[in-house]
């Protein structure tokens, strides 16, 4: 039967018993007769506590889906002996090359940046990929979580933090597709857990009083309104040109590609919106002409708020929350809200119909007492 094993390709995962009482996880692999062993550096300890037993757990898994990746290479032929991953490239300069295709495919990039600069801090210019192990994973994660501090001198935001660490973890998925790495160590290490961010906006009241009360800039005040009427973040209202609205049948369509997610977007939009748009000049000039974001203007936007007698702290952004409010409280589908807004995924839309959900238990609250 020995005889018989040891003339297949067969990948066993096995532990070996240290001096500690601890045991290392490890790979048995019998390949065309031969036999080698590869260490995992993972580790199943003497767990007495919940988180102990949920970290031995876990680490089984993984060394069980590094064996089944083995298994898989060898009957692809692909794993031989002599095969060797590109394991003394520089996972640095990987990062940074994932950027730079971004970049060129015009999706957005900020995180992935910031991601980098905050591993350069962590880790330095030189990290040979067989240097990325679960501990280097998790001390990555501790350093976004304790170590990290904003220009304020804060801590990061747990939706920071979490976007941050997954493009790490992203990368390192890229890096085993490309076949650099065998496995990836960052599965066995959790994610850390967003948060839901509070999102601010206005009802239709408010954005009534915003009509009537005097904005010191107008284009601040047409482009902010429009915002409001179609949901366009401040980037993709700032760059749109004359060239991108097209008059088509009883409406005005406008054509744009999505600052932050590089998709094409058409978007019909209402007459009060091509109302706010202004007279039409040359195809390729700003249709918001005159708009720059700064400190400066979000402070006259706020001043502009506070004339028309709203108490609440409005960035421009919130204009695109207050179009997704505005439109499921007066019942468009939820799908439907999603696509007008360009999301890439349904749970990024169901945020607002929780905003709109806690309005509707308002309401009904509100109902006066009767005798009964």
């Amino acid at each position: 039967m020995l005889a018989m094993e040891r003339s297949k390709s067969i990948v066993r995962l096995r532990k070996k018993l240290l001096k500690s009482g601890n045991y290392s996880l490890y790979l048995d692999i019998w390949h065309n007769k031969k036999r080698k062993y590869e260490f995992l550096k993972l580790y199943i300890n003497q767990a007495t506590t919940t988180q102990g037993r949920i970290l031995n757990k876990e680490n089984l898994l993984l060394g069980e889906s590094i064996r089944s990746k083995r298994q898989l290479d060898l009957k692809k032929h692909q794993y031989g002996f002599r095969k060797e991953f590109k394991m003394d490239g520089n996972f640095i300069s990987y990062f940074k090359q994932l950027i730079d295709e971004k970049n060129s495919a015009g999706t957005n990039h900020g995180n992935w940046s910031s991601a980098y600069k905050h591993l350069l801090a962590y880790a330095g210019e030189l990290v040979p990929f067989r240097e990325i192990d679960v501990d280097f994973c998790k001390g990555f994660k501790k350093f976004l979580i304790n170590e990290v501090r904003t220009k304020s001198n804060n801590p990061l935001s747990k939706n920071s933090q979490h976007s941050y660490f997954n493009k790490f973890r992203a990368c390192l998925n890229r890096a085993m597709q490309d076949g650099i790495i065998p496995y990836n160590p960052v599965k066995a290490v959790p994610c850390i857990a967003a948060e839901t961010p509070v999102r601010e906006y206005l009802t239709i009241e408010e954005v009534r009083a915003l009509v009537k009360s005097e904005c010191r800039y107008p284009v601040l005040k047409r482009t902010f309104l429009f915002c409001c009427l179609t949901g366009l973040r401040w980037s993709d209202a700032n760059k749109l040109l004359w060239r991108d609205v097209h008059k088509e049948s009883q409406c005005y369509r406008i054509k744009f590609r999505q600052q932050k997610t590089g998709g094409l977007e058409y978007l019909d939009i209402s007459e009060q919106a091509v109302e706010l748009m202004g007279e039409r000049t040359i195809q390729d000039e700003r249709v918001f002409k005159g708009l720059k974001y700064s400190a400066w203007l979000n402070l006259e936007l706020q001043k502009w708020v506070m004339r028309a007698g709203i108490d609440k702290h409005i960035t421009f952004h919130c204009s695109r929350h207050t179009f997704a409010v505005m439109q499921l409280e007066m019942g468009t589908e939820i799908y439907t809200v999603s696509k007008l807004l360009g999301h890439q995924n349904l749970k990024t839309t169901e945020v607002y119909a929780k905003i709109v959900d806690s309005k509707k238990r308002e309401a009904m609250m509100n109902i006066p007492l009767i005798n009964l």
